[in-house]
């Protein structure tokens, strides 16, 4: 398995792109830019081994980035509540965001996979 920086790079902005329309409609349009941003990298990648691998990278990375922005938010509004208010709320928002990091990955990775199928 190679690691295409380029395709990863192509896929998460991808993903913000349409994880950002997908907003209106939350679980199908979230779940809809993983599948689209694997895709994405998983056919610049080529073959359904590179694709997944690919795809899953992407999906980690735009996953870590959605899960560090919702925990500095959640920490900042947290701090209603004092310093450890502030650390309860961007913690507890960072664990979610680590389930969020995997879940975007697994279905970057199925997306990757049919992506690399489609250029073998």
């Amino acid at each position: 398995m190679n690691t295409n920086w380029r395709a990863i790079g192509i896929g998460f902005v991808v993903m913000l792109v349409v994880g950002a329309f997908g907003l209106w409609l939350p679980v199908v349009g979230q779940v809809g830019a993983g599948l689209v941003g694997g895709f994405v990298a998983g056919y610049l990648a080529g073959g359904i081994g590179n694709g997944a691998w690919n795809g899953l990278v992407a999906g980690s990375i735009s996953g870590i980035a959605v899960s560090v922005l919702a925990a500095l938010l959640g920490g900042l509004i947290g701090l209603a509540g004092g310093p450890l208010g502030g650390f309860l709320g961007g913690a507890g928002v960072f664990l979610v965001g680590v389930v969020i990091t995997l879940l975007f990955a697994i279905d970057s990775a199925i997306g990757g996979a049919i992506g690399g199928l489609f250029n073998r």
